[in-house]
């Protein structure tokens, strides 16, 4: 098989493809490996190119048995590391003196492998968040066998611990579903109309004796008339409700949460007529460090505060996924001693 013959082959591979002959050289590539792995690669020892021990060996194994042969080509391109897998396959007839060569193709696993990473972190937090109050719950259960059977103020504090624990537990499970919930419809946007002025109205007043047990006036700045949106109004309460109620926990020692309700002509975040809906707090902030990660599943700012407060960490991923699902964006802004501002951005 002559070199145009060789590049003409590797070319309509849609892979990174190259060919390495007996001679341990790359005899040809096609633009995708060039891309992967240089634009001078051809003629020179793949040794040189490829330096990772596990695929020289790979390589030399398959020129050696003739037979298929697969490794892993750990890489980065930039901005992340990436994964690829490496499947060897000798071809006869071609190369130094028609001597054979291997054929060495690239597949990009790296999205395969986050999504499996993601699993395993998400499997590990889930384990460890029921762990916790399981493990609080089967403490008391044993020493109200035991020690504390007719002890009736221990017994009645110990309850309260244990409901406190199921509750928590209930929380969690039911974010969970929740999750699950907006993730599975987060393709499908809701077409049913929705007056926001109307529905913040109905989550204040849902919320407002959370914020009077906790001594926070909150402010309503909205106009008279009906803003009208393409939504689903349980979700866009659950957001609502969410945000709001953090700011009463979170931010509550400011005794203040303002929410308000503007039309902007274009917003550059979604390149199009939005409606905003801010909810402002006056407490005591959050640290820049942790802002890009609150949307992460049971990622928390303050872990012990948190959980003190009732917090299962996905409150925040259900609001991205749901403002997602209506194409809209979730802006985060915060500096320490000065309180927090969460903006809803909706398309009009």
């Amino acid at each position: 098989m002559s070199n145009d013959l060789n590049t003409a082959f590797l070319s309509a591979t849609p892979l990174p493809a190259l060919l390495v002959d007996q001679s341990e050289r790359i005899i040809s590539a096609n633009a995708d490996a060039h891309a992967l792995l240089g634009q001078h690669i051809t003629g020179r020892h793949f040794a040189t190119i490829l330096r990772q021990p596990l695929v020289i060996e790979t390589i030399e194994s398959s020129l050696r048995s003739k037979a298929p042969r697969e490794t892993r080509h750990l890489s980065n391109d930039g901005a992340r590391d990436t994964t690829y897998v490496v499947h060897c396959r000798y071809v006869n007839g071609i190369g130094a003196v028609q001597g054979g060569a291997v054929m060495v193709t690239f597949m990009d696993v790296t999205h395969v492998e986050h999504a499996e990473q993601m699993r395993r972190d998400f499997v590990a937090n889930v384990s460890h968040e029921l762990r916790t109050p399981l493990t609080a719950l089967m403490g008391f259960i044993e020493t109200l066998r035991g020690p504390a059977r007719d002890d009736s103020q221990a017994r009645d504090r110990f309850l309260k611990i244990m409901d406190d624990e199921s509750n928590r537990m209930n929380r969690l499970v039911g974010d969970l579903l929740s999750l699950n919930r907006v993730e599975s419809e987060e393709r499908v946007r809701p077409k049913e109309e929705v007056d926001l002025t109307a529905q913040l109205a109905s989550t204040l007043n849902s919320i407002r004796p959370l914020a009077e047990s906790a001594g926070v006036d909150l402010n309503l700045v909205a106009p008279k008339a009906p803003l009208i949106v393409a939504g689903d109004p349980d979700q866009l309460q659950q957001v609502f409700t969410n945000l709001i109620e953090n700011a009463i926990k979170y931010g509550g020692s400011g005794g203040i949460v303002d929410v308000s309700l503007t039309q902007v002509e274009r917003d550059p975040a979604i390149r199009a007529p939005a409606i905003h809906i801010q909810i402002a707090d006056k407490g005591p902030g959050i640290d820049s460090v942790h802002l890009p990660r609150l949307t992460e599943r049971f990622y928390r700012g303050d872990n012990h505060r948190s959980r003190e407060l009732g917090g299962t960490g996905l409150g925040l991923a259900i609001v991205k996924h749901i403002i997602n699902r209506h194409r809209g964006r979730l802006r985060i802004e915060s500096k320490l001693g000065q309180g927090t501002v969460f903006t809803v951005i909706l398309p009009r």
